[in-house]
């Protein structure tokens, strides 16, 4: 017998367990879903996250279903104190910079919003708690920017757990990645959601140890489900420096992009920038801080190098 904490799946056997649910997106809406540099099409969305979207369904159905038996076993205790309403089934997706997280997320986000069970299904980004830039300069962390330490992590914990909590109404703060920092007084609002999916880099890492010694929660105590995007760390630098690229052919074009001075000098000098970059912050911190944390998540999804989803990793019950 195995002692492995996961089922391992590869790519055939996954998508066999989609069974006869539905493709609900069309080939232009998974072209609008697609982050640049990935090359997820619908075989990838029917293969992968079809399935996956069928057994997160099953996963907030028994949620529920343990809610009402909890309730049922408090009885009269329970009604004392109120009894348990519906609160959001959060999911965090993690995995580093240039992995496909976003896309991932965003997929979900679209598949889960069509099932009837639970159509209101909102996306939060981690970046949005990212400290301010002049805070980040102030504490000399802007070399450190994704980082656990560049994040406000407290107001992220409470964020996940007001939403969770079921409070109507949750807000965040809106990070834009054209200025490359947090706008202000922007808000990103969130009405009590039947679903929320939380991504970031480091969202699956356990809280730290307060002043006192004493054990806090983190993030991730308040996922219901993980999902950790994989990849070899050569592959996702690859695929870093192709996006880097096409940025600087694209968005960072903009003069008011804080990576607009890149497309002023030549494209050598630029991918020497992206490169170092690389070196000596998100390679860092993948080794670091990701992926240590990928045996935590629920699901691992492994990807090839040509960025499609090679084989599924399924923490066991």
């Amino acid at each position: 017998m195995s002692t492995k904490p996961y089922v391992d799946l590869p790519r055939a056997e996954w998508s066999a367990l989609r069974e006869r649910t539905p493709l609900p997106l069309t080939a232009d809406e998974v072209e609008r879903l697609r982050g640049l540099g990935d090359v997820i099409d619908l075989d990838e969305v029917r293969d992968i996250y079809l399935p996956l979207s069928r057994l997160l369904n099953l996963y907030v159905g028994a949620t529920h279903g343990l809610r009402n038996a909890l309730n049922t076993f408090l009885g009269d205790v329970g009604s004392r104190g109120g009894a348990q309403r519906g609160t959001p089934f959060i999911i965090g997706v993690a995995g580093s910079v240039a992995v496909g997280k976003s896309t991932v997320s965003r997929l979900l986000k679209e598949l889960l919003s069509r099932w009837p069970e639970h159509p209101r299904v909102e996306l939060v980004t981690t970046d949005g708690f990212l400290l301010p830039k002049a805070e980040l300069h102030k504490r000399g962390l802007m070399s450190r920017k994704g980082f656990p330490e560049s994040y406000d992590r407290r107001a992220l914990t409470r964020f996940v757990a007001d939403v969770k909590a079921g409070k109507d109404e949750v807000t965040a703060p809106v990070y834009s990645h054209l200025i490359y920092d947090i706008v202000p007084g922007e808000r990103l609002t969130v009405h009590r959601p039947d679903i929320l999916i939380v991504e970031g880099l480091n969202v699956l890492q356990p809280a730290l140890p307060g002043k006192d010694g004493r054990t806090r929660l983190g993030v991730a105590d308040y996922f219901d489900f993980s999902v950790y995007v994989d990849a070899r760390t050569d592959d996702i630098e690859r695929w870093y420096l192709s996006r880097f690229r096409k940025l600087r052919e694209t968005a960072f074009q903009d003069p008011r992009s804080y990576f607009h001075p890149y497309t002023k000098v030549s494209e050598e000098e630029a991918l020497e920038y992206g490169r170092n970059t690389w070196r000596t912050i998100n390679k860092p911190n993948l080794q670091q801080n990701i992926a240590p944390t990928r045996g935590r998540a629920t699901l691992q999804l492994h990807k090839g190098p040509d960025h499609t989803v090679e084989r599924l990793s399924l923490r066991k019950l």
